[in-house]
């Protein structure tokens, strides 16, 4: 080997052996500050979500809206800049939250139609104003649409129909992709606020548990739309929300005010109902956890189980084991498994939107985490997954009164005073309700109405 080729490979090996340089005290000092930013603010947060919480499903509602409200306003506002025009668009915010408050006004009444309807249906006077725009909901939330899209294309003028097209896709993207989805939290929390806390919960968990992992273990990148990810973070959020969905979800099932389901739209009324079996600790065998699974997982695990090459002693200690929890907690389990694996790539997708708008955050409105959409972009892709999980797994088929009403309101007249007059038959005879109220029924209603089927 000549001297200089000597030279330069002693010079590689001596830099290779070199330790990485150490953060500078500067650099070290701004990690902290951030760190602890970051701390205060996330604290903060979740001390306010525990008093909305409190409030009740009602208040919950809302503040779901608040959020989508400040997520789209961040959104429009990107949209502006990456498609502004020489020239002033017109009536472009106007039209932006028209057609923002009309898909609202359709996703959140198909939720809550039902316990919309035992609100209406209590009084007189409400049912006189709102019955028939909660029977004729879907025909209205069109009307609307179709107001707003006429009035895009008579707003359209010439010089600016790129611009104004854009503008149209973007504001129905940005509904379609954040305002749709999250909305399915709204039902989720109806049929039991924990289906809404838990699951965004998670998100949280899974994001603090994953920072703190790779903020003190962190070293290997995990992908390159966020350089500060890493698998270590990535492994830690998911090892510590499967912990915090276990306990958590055990200690909210203790809650009715967590898991009786909603069934009108009171504010800090207090909630009883029987507790559903899913939410009462049982004891298991591993069969009993297998047979909760896929048919096909389930055959898989018992064909795997019997090819191992396992002690016969330990095949019986296995079939032995017993374990007592409450089902939810198995449940959880799968949540945190998504929250943890699937849900960071809601993340991913809003670091690559960013990166294409050379942006860092998508706002400030939360000091130390950016803007909402920042910490509200996973929530997006879980929202959707905890409500089909919900209807999947948890539900059972139950008629409940808005149920009742809700069929009932698409019955012709004459049908609807039957229905009336039925059940006034019923309850007398059950001595719920006295017979005098039946004959008055009769004298008002009997020369208009019979009260026999019609053979027809």
């Amino acid at each position: 080997m000549r001297p200089k080729q000597k030279a330069q490979v002693t010079a590689a090996e001596d830099t290779a052996s070199e330790p990485e340089p150490e953060p500078k005290p500067a650099d070290r000092k701004s990690r902290l500050r951030s760190f602890r930013v970051r701390t205060i603010s996330s604290v903060l947060l979740i001390g306010g979500f525990i008093g909305v919480i409190w409030s009740g499903h009602v208040p919950l509602m809302f503040f779901v809206l608040l959020l989508q409200f400040l997520v789209a306003r961040e959104l429009f506002r990107i949209a502006y800049i990456a498609e502004k025009s020489k020239r002033s668009l017109p009536l472009l915010r106007t039209q932006q939250w028209y057609f923002f408050f009309t898909a609202v006004f359709w996703l959140y009444l198909r939720f809550i139609k039902n316990n919309l309807l035992v609100e209406v249906t209590s009084d007189m006077t409400l049912a006189r104003l709102f019955l028939w725009a909660v029977k004729h909901h879907s025909l209205i939330s069109y009307s609307l649409y179709m107001a707003g899209f006429v009035g895009f294309v008579l707003s359209l003028k010439k010089g600016l129909y790129l611009h104004q097209f854009a503008h149209y896709a973007w504001t129905h993207m940005i509904i379609l992709i954040t305002t749709v989805p999250t909305s399915f939290f709204v039902s989720n929390i109806f049929s039991g606020i924990m289906w809404y806390v838990l699951p965004a919960f998670l998100i949280v968990a899974n994001d603090i548990c994953a920072y703190l992992a790779g903020f003190f273990f962190g070293r290997t990148p995990l992908i390159k739309l966020s350089p500060k990810k890493t698998w270590e973070g990535f492994v830690g959020g998911f090892l510590g929300t499967l912990v915090i969905a276990f306990y958590l979800s055990a200690y909210m099932a203790k809650y009715k005010w967590m898991t009786c389901p909603r069934k009108d739209l009171t504010v800090f009324k207090g909630l009883d109902c029987t507790p559903d079996e899913v939410y009462t600790p049982a004891t298991y065998t591993l069969t009993d956890v297998a047979d909760l699974l896929p048919p096909a997982a389930t055959e898989y695990l018992r064909l795997a189980a019997e090819r191992l090459p396992l002690p016969p002693a330990l095949k019986a200690a296995a079939a032995d084991f017993t374990f007592t929890v409450a089902p939810i907690q198995l449940h959880a389990l799968s949540l945190a498994a998504f929250a943890s694996i699937a849900a960071p790539f809601g993340g991913f997708f809003a670091s690559g939107f960013k990166r294409a708008f050379h942006m860092k955050d998508f706002g400030d409105t939360i000091p130390g985490h950016g803007g909402v959409t920042d910490r509200f972009d996973c929530q997006i892709v879980m929202a959707v997954f905890a409500y089909t999980y919900y209807w999947s797994y948890i539900s059972k088929p139950e008629v409940t009164l808005g149920d009742v009403l809700n069929s009932a309101t698409r019955l012709n007249d004459h049908d609807q005073i039957l229905l009336v007059g039925k059940m006034a038959n019923l309850l007398a005879a059950e001595g719920l309700i006295p017979g005098s109220i039946v004959e008055a029924l009769r004298q008002h209603l009997g020369n208009r109405f019979t009260w026999e089927v019609p053979d027809s």
